[in-house]
């Protein structure tokens, strides 16, 4: 255990008291490791927010079994305050409550509070180390800067003073997933640029967004094939046009090595070429593609590094993420390829994919089943919505800050690997649109009654059960939503079912008329047709012929032209399934969640799990206590024995990580 960890968790004893009161204006105790230690020690988390939704929950599961002499839940209850004042709390909580405080201020004296403030949880312990071994007097900000720079993220500016050096560590720095907080990022970009390194160029735009960064090295990299000679076909977003072309030294062995590894693992796309000529150096093969053949071998051992990186069951929801990002491209790239499928080189990319699935599938149950997921609804949304239902208030938070009129896109059923399909043909067809892309966890059981609600709604599925097996109180929940945050009600439009270019007509016409500030829009096309279909590759077909409509161009465009700021996202995704057959008890309205069954009654989910063996149960914290579900394993569904189809509600990255991206136009293409 980290010194951090003792230092935090020093001021709670279990024997104490069984409630307490955190008073934590800076989301300190919010990290997923002392979460999980927390829980390991006796203690559950609740985020006081809502007074109204807090006391239902406190009186249901903790209050009325103290009343009865019973333990409840868990032996201690810690009530999390975002702020330092308990007495905003309840009279009983702050009475029967112990108080325990936690500051950045006080835990980092000798740094600058505000730059300790912006770095991210998961690197506090790091940064508590260095602190106590290094520092022994107060610096100032700019001080404070360099010295979490070095110790935090591994980047001492300073000490940069050639483009080579630059690039090796801006690359190593995106491959080891630590962009740099926007604070941090501008001072090192002043530190670089004082030196007369990228001038004029946005450097701290690189530093802090691995998205942008990879156009710019994507570029790049097609120049510098196109300098050796080669001649080929373009993939992957292209650069902002007010950017210079930028020349990476892709010669030198220690950008070669970190570029090589960003093509395997799907971060860079390599370039399809007509042919090669016999001097061409062979470290460059990873980024073209020659010929199919090609393409399987890069995919293969794509797929290879997945395996060899699947998150522990003690990873954190970053490490997810991030992976499923990866994950994307990759079956991306598989659904895409081209050959016989009982070919042995396509024979050989299925079985591993097949061994990918299986294998990743059990780590994350795992994850799923030692709590952490139950630890994502606590987490701060303010940088990026952690899971479906936090959406709603990122999107409050982005308006306060400047974004007056959003539009959040609900892609229905959409995979991450679709969203990349959708993304690579927008960049074909237009080079208009940039992409930041994230990622979001949907709700478990990963149907649209469940999910998609508690995304339009901002709640969680406990606080809708009397909705939870429909979806007709969407476009209510949501207008209450943003009704309660101020927004006047004629200013919030809701609209579903969207999927064909002719319905866009009419959405312009009530835009134009109606001039909503905030607008929420179910696109159903890849969830309607994804039901229709028996593989992935076949939804894939599908989703191109869709694409070829132009409705998610004009859409995008649309919105853009009238001011929005997009927001595009799923309630779920979506996986290839063999049937087990139909249990006969269990019910839920939404009848195309084949990968779960749900049950309000403990005996029959006992019963159906005892008649199929390998299903899986699994406590979701957040349902409701009556809403039991019960999820199919593997990659089988509850259909009719044998039956190869593309479903959804179960535990699967597919599945339950979903995308989460921000549209807007490339700079200089309005």
């Amino acid at each position: 255990m980290s010194h951090w960890t003792d230092r935090i968790l020093s001021h709670f004893t279990a024997d104490l008291t069984r409630l307490w009161v955190a008073c934590d204006p800076d989301e300190v105790l919010l990290d997923e490791k002392l979460l999980a230690e927390l829980r390991s020690r006796g203690f559950e988390v609740m985020l006081y927010e809502d007074p109204f939704a807090f006391r239902a929950e406190f009186e249901e599961r903790y209050r009325g079994a103290w009343d009865r002499g019973e333990a409840g839940p868990a032996p201690s209850l810690v009530l999390h305050l975002r702020g330092a004042d308990q007495n905003v709390l309840p009279w009983d909580i702050v009475h029967h409550g112990r108080v325990a405080r936690l500051s950045l201020a006080e835990l980092f004296p000798r740094l600058a509070y505000s730059t300790v403030k912006q770095v991210e949880p998961e690197h506090l312990a790091v940064l508590f180390d260095a602190h106590e071994a290094e520092l022994q007097s107060a610096r100032g900000e700019n001080e404070s800067k360099d010295f979490i720079l070095e110790h935090v993220y591994q980047l001492t500016p300073r000490s940069i003073r050639t483009p080579v050096d630059f690039w090796r560590e801006l690359l190593r720095m995106h491959f080891a997933n630590r962009s740099l907080p926007p604070l941090f990022a501008k001072h090192a970009a002043g530190i670089l640029q004082g030196k007369g390194l990228f001038a004029e160029q946005p450097v701290a735009a690189w530093l802090s967004s691995k998205s942008v960064l990879l156009r710019v090295v994507q570029d790049a990299w097609y120049r510098y094939l196109t300098g050796l000679g080669l001649d080929g076909i373009r993939a992957g977003e292209p650069p902002p046009e007010y950017f210079t072309k930028i020349e990476i030294p892709f010669d030198h062995s220690d950008v070669q090595v970190l570029v090589d590894s960003m093509f395997l693992d799907g971060t860079l796309h390599p370039m399809a070429v007509h042919s090669v000529p016999a001097a061409m150096p062979s470290w460059i093969k990873a980024g073209i593609i020659q010929d199919p053949a090609a393409l399987q071998a890069l995919v293969l051992k794509g797929v290879d590094g997945l395996i060899a990186s699947i998150p522990s069951e003690a990873a954190s929801h970053k490490d997810w993420n991030e992976f499923a990002k990866r994950y994307g491209e990759i079956l991306a790239r598989a659904h895409g390829l081209a050959g016989a499928d009982g070919s042995d080189q396509l024979s050989k990319v299925h079985t591993s994919i097949n061994a990918l699935h299986a294998q990743t599938d059990g780590r994350l149950q795992a994850w799923v089943a030692a709590k952490h997921y139950a630890d994502l609804m606590l987490q701060p949304v303010t940088k990026g919505p952690v899971m479906v239902h936090h959406i709603p208030r990122f999107l409050r938070h982005r308006r306060a800050a400047g974004e007056t009129k959003v539009a959040l896109l609900v892609f229905d059923g959409l995979a991450f690997d679709q969203w990349v399909q959708i993304r690579e043909r927008l960049i074909a067809s237009t080079k208009r649109f940039a992409f930041d892309e994230g990622t979001s966890f949907a709700w478990l059981p990963t149907v649209t009654s469940v999910s998609r609600q508690a995304l339009f709604s901002g709640l969680k599925p406990r606080e809708f059960d009397d909705s939870i097996d429909r979806t007709d109180k969407e476009e209510t929940l949501w207008k209450t939503f943003w009704q309660n945050e101020g927004v006047n009600p004629n200013e919030v439009m809701y609209r579903r079912a969207l999927r064909q270019v002719d319905q866009l007509d009419t959405l312009e016409s009530d835009l134009t008329d109606r001039r909503p500030k905030v607008l929420g829009l179910v696109i159903d096309e890849v969830d309607d047709r994804l039901h229709k279909e028996r593989s992935k590759k076949d939804v894939a077909l599908w989703i191109g012929n869709w694409l070829a409509t132009g409705f998610v161009d004009r859409l995008f465009s649309m919105l853009l032209d009238k001011g929005y700021h997009i927001y595009l996202t799923a309630d779920h995704g979506n996986v290839e399934s063999t049937g087990v057959g139909r249990p006969n008890q269990g019910v839920i309205a939404e009848t195309r969640g084949e990968r779960v069954r749900v049950y309000r009654s403990e005996p029959l989910l006992a019963d159906s799990a005892a008649a199929y063996p390998t299903t899986v149960r699994l406590d979701i914290a957040g349902l409701p206590a009556n809403f039991m579900p019960l999820f199919a394993g593997g990659r089988t569904a509850f259909v009719p024995d044998g039956e190869q189809v593309v479903v959804h509600g179960g535990v699967s990255v597919e599945e339950l990580i979903v995308p989460f991206v921000k549209v807007s136009y490339v700079i200089g293409t309005e």
